[in-house]
């Protein structure tokens, strides 16, 4: 959006050399060539070079000629030009920019401004170009030729396509839950280093079932050039149990496991579906377009579930309608549900983002504010603004919709507004893991369910790498569960709260409560007024329930798409138990270090925990890194004592495994900005030796863990005293050893 419409065939032009295709993540050098307009450029002018919010091209600096990025400018005419690299000084989409000011001298017509991003004349090896794919991807020109700060982009601004480069991790992706004889879909692809999908693979791939026989599966699959994924459909499974499917290459090596898939009874009431529904495209603040954003999760993530949620104050009258087509165009029930709906984008202090979920189509877009839409004629209704949470909420009475509470670039106060509309709080997304926003709603006594979404930026809905940018997660995911795959189903998940959060993975969860007397089971949150209910005495995640029990038995099985390392079980805001599986006798040489939290609530949320560890006394064998999401950062250097490495979280956590020669000896110590500390490795246990580093849940942690891990199946259950007074609220949360997270809804108990 530029600054003023005044003249842009006035303005100048713009040409960039190369301009074709490049690999996403690639090191270039590019040219462009700004050629003043009718009114050449007066001293102190300026023009800007704009990049959208989420690209994380460059870094761009001026002061070292051999080291990446290093970019110059020139004028024609010698005029002195002074250039800043600036984030968020300009108006968004177009964040990022490079201000190029004139500051002694003058251009007039026709003089010309050449910049050299990735300038290799005096070493350097260019400049990075963003990690995620655009099929254009746009250097915004925008002058100010008059010197009054009012800048106005010119008529057409050069583009380039940004494409995936060559496939090294590939991924297996099946349901996690279906009916015995229903048709399951086997989706393959091959992720570049980036985590873009890649159409440059040429593979016949060889398939084995582990586990119940799969009717249907072919023995071989090719994955053709040009073509984003490989599929197997219409694939059978007769008899109830667990499978994964291997995926082999020509010689027989494994490429990449599945998740695990559970077949259950043909009468099984609910079933799995997996969905991310929030995350926007280049209409506000994403990448690609809309129809490219649904595509991408549909056939690049294979997910059964979507919502679009562009910033409302950016959302036009024409976007909203169009995006109400695309919504009815891209849901087919029994395929794929697609949900109409817009975030909530207020500032904190008056609620913060919240996602809105319409059932239908044509409902009417109560925005925060107008910020962002210059054309007055769209502001038909200003009546029709929600400037607050309290106002949303007023607004959204009676209508067909569900909300949900997400911490963004701005977050939800729930404390501040809250409505039982609002059905869940969003626990990971790009942006992190915000667990603590499940305790807000806690200490408010909500009733809520726990989800997990992408707030996708970079045009990779379910399957969101954070890139080499501000964004410090892979973005997460919600399982459903439902009695079947259309928007009627997924609206009664989601009021039910009958749904898990993960940070991307497709692990299983299944949490259960049984009484021994029957619940009364509501249909609806009681505490929004009288609700319908049912007597039962089984209770699924999300259900809220009376019982007259003292106690209730609690059924927690796990299937972790990796080896599980804990499990977690709270009431609330109370750890009941960690069950882990494996006990102290299993502990071998190996040692994880882990960093987590976050600098407080808000944007600038990242903690930056590059750092360094020494061992004397021992040696280290190996090493690797977890949850590390950017290639620039991770284990820097390393001999057999020591160890560097580079990281950032977001509230979210990473970790440093080391693998020793001896489990019990020598001595650990570590520097990092926010903490430093030591222990004796003799010391370590399962449990994690804490060194808080304030902020907001900032620590490192120390502990030791069994040198291999293979046990992906938890199954439990625990006997738990009801409260007297108030909620009982039973869940549970898994960490795997890889790093990935996953969290059930409660089950809501009360007498």
């Amino acid at each position: 959006m530029p600054y003023s419409d005044y003249r842009p065939d006035l303005m100048g032009s713009a040409v960039l050399t190369p301009s074709g295709r490049f690999e996403a993540g690639s090191m270039q050098s590019f040219t462009l060539v700004y050629t003043a307009g009718t009114f050449g450029v007066d001293d102190t002018g300026s023009i800007k070079i704009g990049f959208r919010f989420a690209t994380d091209f460059g870094p761009v600096q001026f002061t070292e000629p051999k080291a990446p990025g290093y970019t110059t400018v020139e004028a024609s005419n010698g005029a002195t030009l002074e250039a800043k690299w600036e984030f968020k000084r300009n108006i968004r989409p177009w964040s990022r920019s490079l201000y190029i000011g004139v500051v002694k001298d003058f251009l007039a017509p026709g003089d010309t401004i050449t910049i050299r991003f990735g300038d290799r004349r005096q070493g350097s090896p260019g400049i990075r170009l963003q990690t995620y794919c655009e099929s254009e991807f746009e250097f915004r020109v925008l002058a100010d030729p008059i010197a009054t700060y009012d800048y106005v982009a010119i008529p057409e601004s050069p583009k380039i396509a940004v494409v995936p480069g060559p496939g090294i991790r590939w991924r297996a992706v099946l349901p996690t839950l279906a009916r015995a004889g229903e048709p399951v879909q086997l989706s393959i692809k091959a992720d570049d280093k980036w985590g873009n999908p890649s159409d440059r693979m040429d593979r016949k791939l060889r398939l084995i079932a582990d586990g119940v026989a799969i009717g249907g599966l072919p023995e071989t699959l090719q994955f053709k050039p040009g073509a984003f994924a490989a599929v197997a459909d219409n694939l059978r499974v007769t008899a109830a149990g667990d499978v994964t499917v291997r995926v082999l290459d020509e010689n027989g090596a494994e490429l990449c496991r599945s998740n695990p898939l559970r077949v259950v009874a043909k009468d099984t009431a609910l079933v799995h579906f997996w969905g991310d529904t929030h995350g926007q495209s280049n209409e506000t603040l994403g990448t690609n377009d809309a129809r490219a954003y649904f595509e991408f999760g549909r056939d690049k993530a294979f997910l059964d579930v979507m919502g679009h949620q562009g910033n409302d104050f950016q959302i036009t009258g024409a976007f909203w309608r169009e995006l109400n087509v695309l919504s009815k165009e891209f849901d087919k029930p029994g395929s794929f549900v697609c949900i109409p709906g817009y975030e909530w984008s207020a500032n904190t202090a008056v609620g913060g983002d919240r996602n809105v979920h319409y059932r239908h189509e044509g409902e009417t877009i109560h925005r925060s504010s107008h910020a962002q839409i210059a054309d007055a004629t769209d502001i038909v209704d200003e009546k029709s603004d929600a400037h607050t949470a309290q106002e949303l909420f007023e607004k959204l009475k009676g209508k067909d919709c569900v909300v949900m509470a997400h911490v963004g670039g701005r977050y939800a106060d729930v404390k501040f507004a809250h409505d039982p509309m609002e059905t869940a709080v969003e626990v990971h997304s790009a942006w992190g893991t915000f667990e603590w926003i499940v305790r807000d709603a806690f200490e408010k006594n909500y009733r809520v369910g726990i989800v997990g979404n992408s707030d996708g930026h970079k045009g990779r809905p379910g399957a969101c790498y954070p890139g080499a940018s501000f964004f410090g997660s892979y973005g997460g995911l919600t399982c459903f569960l439902a009695e079947r795959l259309d928007r009627d189903a997924i609206f009664e998940s989601m009021r039910r709260r009958r749904h898990y959060a993960t940070t991307g993975n497709r692990g299983l969860v299944d949490v259960r409560v049984a009484t021994a007397s029957p619940a009364e089971v509501f249909l609806r949150d009681p505490a929004a007024g009288p609700a319908k209910s049912e007597k039962a005495q089984r209770l699924l995640m999300g259900d809220i329930a009376r019982v007259a029990d003292d106690e209730v038995e609690l059924a927690i099985e796990v299937i972790g798409s990796e080896p599980i390392e804990r499990l977690d079980i709270y009431d609330g805001l109370d750890l009941i138990e960690t069950v882990r599986p494996y006990t102290a006798a299993d502990l071998g040489a190996r040692v994880r270090l882990v960093y987590e939290g976050a600098e407080y609530r808000g944007r600038a949320r990242t903690t930056t925990w590059d750092g360094a560890l020494l061992v004397t006394g021992n040696r280290i064998a190996r090493s690797t890194v977890i949850n590390n999401w950017n290639l620039d950062r991770g284990i820097r250097e390393q001999d057999e004592k020591s160890l560097a490495w580079k990281a950032v979280t977001t509230g979210n956590y990473g970790a440093i495994d080391l693998w020793l020669q001896d489990g019990a000896a020598g001595h650990l110590s570590f520097k990092t900005a926010p903490v430093s500390g030591e222990s004796d490795i003799a010391s370590l246990g399962t449990e994690p030796k804490v060194f808080a580093a304030g902020g907001l849940e900032r620590a490192v942690k120390l502990q030791r863990l069994p040198e291999t891990m293979r046990e992906t199946r938890m199954v439990l259950t625990r006997r738990i005293k009801v409260r007297t007074k108030g909620d009982t609220r039973l869940y549970a949360r898994v960490q795997q050893e890889d790093g990935h997270r996953m969290w059930s809804s409660p089950v809501y108990l009360f007498r």
